[in-house]
């Protein structure tokens, strides 16, 4: 973008306005490089494995602390966005579990995992659900690692993994462990008889809600914990413990654990002996509510450091502690439930926990294995995949293509240009690694540079390494950079854009995009052709101007990391928007703005008149958002003689180091100009989704 200075018409002054997002959401905190956040959740579009309607168990979602919106994920619905499968062998559940895209995989066989022990590592945005009854995994489970997001494990038994040792410590083999995951859904299993945990929640997992599952016949049941950090949000209810020793569950530094409505039996004359049940460890605070405990030693237990909250509960031939102490949490803060009467606890759950007949039993399992590749290219540089650039798959791609094609690119650096051309929608290039950084397309253009034809200069659009021209296309789990070098090459206009929009609906998400001036540009098909674009759970890097354009734009749950210019100063702005009249322009919402650059140094925008069009009336508002002390106490400039007064500049509800208080200078909306102007009224019509 060029920063041409011509003097304006007068024009009117009008007061600045902006949008935002609804009063409950709050800003987002820092996000790392390498956590593989997730999409959309519970107010995403939810599509079809087949040509009828997808049946309710396809499309459920979670409730409790699963459905809460958090670390850039909206609920847990698990694969809904994307096709159904149905399994019956371990390779191909191991192939559609560990796939980058989303699918609900319907397990309808008994599945004997080899080696025994044998963890499949899911990957994110997945159901795996039993068919009826029949869905059985034997000697072994399934591990989430970190990142892992949007899962949902149902309606299967996993079982028998014991190696005869009852408190095995050489054998962690687990029927569902995680680590670092975030958004599970474990509901209507039936676990039992493993070497080690029916269920472990680890290292910092977080919004899991465990439900309606039957847990026995195992010694070290169901952990949580193994972290200093107290972050972990669960939820588990209407779970029967029966003839488990110890970790029923053993909870250990979570920040909020809400246990109702479960039943935990020890039955008289059997070998299995509980030890303790219910365990409130470390830093964690429990709320502990209308659970029928019977037989139970210990039934409930808390360290001096930690708090339970107990209400309603019903211990019968129950001996040991049973404790309580402290504050904790009103659950209803965060969600709605509806408890069931106490008394009525253990007949419920003996009828009603386990695999059930009708989940995952409908024709709509019946999508084939051909079916899902058809809409799969895949891309891989040392020649393993059926592409070895991006762009050829591109090409590949049918001109005018009715429905999603998914380019899925292998982790490596593919240096090239990738260009979508308009005529081909629905297209989605993701990453297929654990975290967008894996996946880097690469190149190092620059507006100046003479293109190698000779036919002139590439100009500001013509310099991207990416650019997405066609409508309903995404962006997803990758790094996209313009690595041209400032220092070397003063001599030529240095606007250098690392990835283009010209199009309507298009989502960009958990990507990082990397540049310095001019880094990320988002534009419409033509001037008077509608643009908009949802950013979330993604990096943006750059010092001049390095969000700009006309499209009308959601940043959302973001990190924007503001970057030195080449002589290692410290000096630039964030947006420059150049928006129709009539039209949204730039929204940053519930983000950080943040960088390694001299305080004060900043401008969060200015506004952007192409060749000095009047017309236009340029639009940017930064809400609930993180601002760094980089940012300027006056937020807003000029530009090309433009005065940005005469536009639409606003906050909202902003913190941190750099935000400030409202004056003629530095505009606020008022709550009520707020509740008028919300992510919707951006996005109008639209509703983004993960197909």
């Amino acid at each position: 973008m060029t920063d041409i200075r011509r003097k304006p018409r007068h024009r009117r002054r009008r007061t600045a306005v902006a949008v935002g997002v609804p009063l409950a959401l709050t800003a987002a905190g820092t996000l790392a490089y390498g956590t593989d956040l997730g999409v959309f959740g519970a107010d995403a579009q939810a599509s079809a494995s087949a040509a009828t309607a997808a049946p309710a168990w396809a499309t459920a979602t979670a409730d409790g602390f699963a459905s809460v919106d958090s670390l850039g994920q909206n609920g847990t619905y698990g694969g809904r966005d994307g096709r159904t499968v149905t399994v019956k062998t371990l390779a191909d559940l191991e192939k559609y579990a560990t796939a980058a895209e989303p699918y609900v995989i319907v397990v309808a066989a008994t599945i004997d995992m080899n080696p025994v022990g044998k963890e499949i590592k899911v990957a994110s945005d997945k159901t795996i659900v039993g068919s009826g009854t029949s869905g059985q995994i034997v000697g072994g489970g399934f591990f989430l690692g970190p990142g892992v997001h949007n899962v949902i494990i149902r309606n299967l038994t996993i079982r028998d993994a014991y190696q005869g040792i009852w408190n095995d410590k050489d054998h962690d083999f687990d029927a569902i462990q995680m680590d670092g995951a975030h958004h599970v859904w474990i509901d209507h299993n039936d676990l039992r008889h493993m070497a080690d945990g029916l269920i472990d929640v680890r290292k910092d997992s977080t919004n899991i809600t465990v439900s309606w599952n039957k847990l026995s016949d195992n010694n070290k049941t169901f952990g949580i914990g193994w972290t200093t950090n107290v972050v972990t949000d669960i939820t588990i209810h209407h779970n029967w413990f029966r003839e488990t020793e110890q970790r029923n569950p053993s909870t250990d530094n979570a920040a909020h654990a809400h246990l109702y409505n479960n039943f935990l039996e020890d039955a008289a004359g059997t070998t299995i002996k509980s030890s303790y049940g219910n365990y409130s460890r470390g830093g964690t605070k429990m709320v502990l509510e209308n659970s029928y405990f019977q037989g139970m030693n210990n039934p409930v237990t808390r360290d001096s450091t930690a708090t339970i909250v107990q209400r309603g509960n019903t211990f019968v031939g129950t001996s040991g502690r049973n404790e309580s102490g402290g504050t904790a949490f009103d659950p209803k803060a965060f969600y709605a439930y509806t408890l069931d009467k106490t008394a009525d606890v253990p007949a419920l759950l003996r009828s009603g926990v386990g695999p059930r007949g009708s989940i995952g039993t409908t024709a709509a399992t019946t999508a084939t294995t051909k079916a899902a590749a058809a809409t799969t290219l895949t891309v891989a540089a040392d020649g393993s995949a059926q592409y070895r650039t991006v762009q050829a798959a591109v090409n590949a791609v049918p001109a005018n293509n009715p429905s999603r094609v998914v380019i899925s690119v292998k982790p490596g650096t593919y240096r090239e240009v990738v260009k979508v051309p308009s005529n081909k929608p629905h297209v989605t290039i993701q990453g297929s690694g654990a975290s967008r950084k894996d996946t880097v397309i690469v190149y190092g253009n620059a507006a100046g540079m003479t293109k190698p034809d000779g036919s002139g200069t590439y100009g500001t659009p013509g310099s991207a390494t990416m650019s997405v021209q066609s409508d309903d296309s995404q962006v997803r789990n990758l790094t996209v950079t313009n690595d041209f070098d400032e220092s070397k090459h003063q001599d030529i206009a240095n606007q250098a854009v690392a990835l283009l929009t010209q199009a309507d609906r298009i989502v960009l998400d958990g990507v990082i995009v990397n540049g310095d001036q001019d880094t990320l540009e988002l534009e419409t098909a033509a001037k008077d052709k509608l643009g908009r674009v949802y950013i979330s759970n993604s990096y943006i890097t750059g010092n001049v101007d390095f969000i700009f354009g006309r499209a009308t734009v959601v940043v959302d749950k973001s990190v924007i990391t503001l970057k030195k210019r080449w002589n290692g100063t410290s000096a630039g702005y964030v947006t420059a928007p150049s928006t129709p009249a009539d039209r949204k322009g730039i929204l940053i919402n519930r983000s950080a703005i943040n960088g390694d650059v001299t305080a004060g140094s900043f401008f969060l925008g200015r506004n952007w008149h192409p060749g000095g069009d009047t017309t236009v009336d340029p639009q940017a508002t930064v809400r609930d958002t993180t601002l760094s002390a980089a940012i300027k106490s006056t937020p807003w400039s000029d530009m090309g003689g433009f005065s940005w007064k005469d536009d639409r500049f606003a906050e909202y509800r902003n913190t941190g180091a750099g935000a400030g208080t409202a004056s003629s200078n530095r505009p606020h909306l008022t709550d009520t100009q707020a509740t008028d102007q919300e992510v919707t009224d951006w996005l109008g019509d639209w509703t983004p989704s993960a197909s």
